[in-house]
């Protein structure tokens, strides 16, 4: 990869970090490539999920698996033995490293119900198992989570800080702490889910500090990051069509709306109208109490044979007529199973849900098996592009991002070089070039009509997208100077009771803290 410094600093660059699946194929809502994380110290191992939305590691603990529970729950929850001996989760007190704070609510998906506590500290964490090659960070904050709402650990992958109210500072996150300690050249990361229904299963891939070229098929399209400080990975979704399926060509949705891209979750929020399409043309099933579409076998027969595609058509805006991007999902990254504890045993279902309002609409980790995405949190702006598949998979070609202000020189020794990017106009670049063509009418009635005085206040804020993604030229220009925005600190974390168990078990009070949504059934 290549070696960069900067014009006013002789301090070395470091090369992006490669976190390697775990091999493992795993997960109660569909077969997903996980990755090892270990914590404490002594390391304890679990295969976790990256998340695009949290910030924090959240690790399933031994009150999460009740007597209710199969003998093999720990398994179930990605948890790995632990000195020999089978374990149901972090075990806070077998480790020398942690540092208790207390129980809080994680805040984590609440805009979808779900409200979970967890019992917070700091501890060691590293990636990948020890000894691997993988790269580790002293007092990082860490959740204990028994709520079954997330199965399996999540990674949290921004850059957000966390608050507690015990606690007088913000506490960095796990990415904000490789960039301040120089692990990483950026804050920055890039991730696909992998496709266990590609070729022979092919695993996902996450890259902190740059991202793989190998794995996009195209340059995509950039995004600038969402006003929303919370939701910065939002996309327009413009119109979701599909082919072959049982109804043949069929447009699923074509009202614009903006989605949150959120790998916590395995599913596809979107509006009951769409579902209620997606439902007619695959011939799906909804079961009221999983609130699941369920595929029986011979509608599975059908479908495999017709091998239908959906094609989510995404632009910075709500709107044709832009920048877009067609992602293309087939059919296999569909037909999904779940089992415990949604069901006792396997059943195939699709995975979308409907969403009660607009705050719900989220492509999850279901999108992310077929989409690349890449994420710049010091220039505000994220690429999405088809995810390429290939038989065999080609090898890892690493690319860093950069800083802003720093250019790349000779390459050292990874495969990579940094480039110039392309750019795009962000959605608010593009209402204040609206603004400044009524502006400029208004100028013209001015100086023909010069009897009427016009007089215009306008006040717009205009937020430059600067590039990302690379092109094939070896060097890369200085980037215009850039601020991104602050990280706003998350909302400080209230303490819960600390009577452990039933703390951790039970949901907070408080629903208008928490925000609980319900979802309409199909009628």
């Amino acid at each position: 990869m290549s070696s960069s410094t900067a014009s006013s600093s002789a301090t070395a660059i470091p090369s992006p970090f490669s976190f390697a699946p775990s091999q493992y194929w795993d997960g109660n809502d569909g077969s997903w490539s996980s990755f090892m994380v270990r914590l404490g110290t002594p390391p304890q191992d679990f295969r976790v999920f990256p998340s695009t939305f949290g910030q924090e590691t959240l690790i399933p603990v031994p009150e999460g698996c009740t007597e209710d529970d199969p003998a093999n729950c720990g398994s179930l929850r990605g948890v790995m033995p632990f000195q020999g001996d089978v374990s149901t989760g972090f075990q806070t007190n077998a480790s020398t490293t942690w540092s208790d704070i207390g129980i809080y609510t994680t805040d984590l998906e609440t805009q979808i119900g779900i409200n979970a506590n967890g019992m917070y500290g700091f501890d060691t964490v590293g990636l990948q198992v020890e000894n691997s090659g993988g790269i580790e960070q002293t007092h990082q904050v860490v959740a204990g989570i028994a709520d079954k709402s997330f199965m399996y650990g999540i990674m949290g992958l921004g850059p957000r800080p966390s608050n507690f109210s015990v606690l007088s500072d913000p506490q960095p996150s796990f990415l904000t702490s490789l960039r301040n300690n120089n692990t990483i050249p950026s804050k920055s990361y890039a991730y696909t889910a992998g496709a266990s229904y590609r070729y022979s299963k092919v695993l996902g891939s996450l890259t902190l500090g740059g991202y793989d070229s190998s794995r996009l098929s195209s340059n995509g399209t950039i995004f600038h990051f969402a006003s929303d400080d919370s939701k910065p990975l939002q996309v327009g979704v413009t119109q979701i069509t599909a082919r072959n399926t049982l109804l043949g060509s069929a447009t699923l949705y074509s009202t614009g709306h903006f989605s949150l891209i959120d790998s916590t979750i395995p599913h596809i929020w979107m509006p009951a109208a769409a579902c209620d399409n997606f439902a007619i043309n695959f011939g799906l099933n909804y079961d009221n109490q999983t609130d699941l579409y369920l595929i029986n076998d011979t509608m599975h027969s059908k479908l495999t044979k017709l091998n239908p595609e959906i094609i989510f058509k995404l632009s910075p805006q709500t709107t044709d007529g832009g920048e877009s991007v067609n992602i293309v999902l087939p059919y296999a990254a569909f037909a999904l199973q779940a089992s415990y504890p949604y069901y006792q045993n396997s059943t195939r279902y699709f995975p979308i849900r409907r969403a009660a309002n607009d705050s719900q609409y989220i492509l999850g980790r279901t999108f992310l098996q077929e989409a690349y995405l890449i994420a710049d949190y010091e220039r505000a702006n994220f690429t999405i592009a088809q995810a390429a598949f290939a038989n065999p998979m080609p090898a890892e070609k690493l690319v860093s991002i950069l800083p802003p202000g720093v250019k790349a020189t000779n390459s050292t020794g990874g495969g990579g070089v940094v480039t110039r990017p392309d750019a795009v106009l962000s959605r608010n670049v593009i209402i204040g070039i609206a603004v400044g063509v009524v502006a400029g009418a208004a100028l013209v009635l001015f100086i023909f009509a010069t009897a009427f005085y016009i007089r215009r206040r306008r006040r717009q804020r205009i937020a430059a997208a600067l590039p990302l993604l690379p092109s094939s030229e070896t060097s890369s220009p200085q980037p215009p100077n850039f601020s991104p925005p602050a990280e706003v600190d998350a909302r400080p974390k209230l303490e819960l009771p600390s009577d452990s168990e039933a703390a951790l078990n039970e949901l907070p009070t408080g629903g208008e803290k928490y925000g609980s949504y319900a979802a309409e059934a199909p009628v």
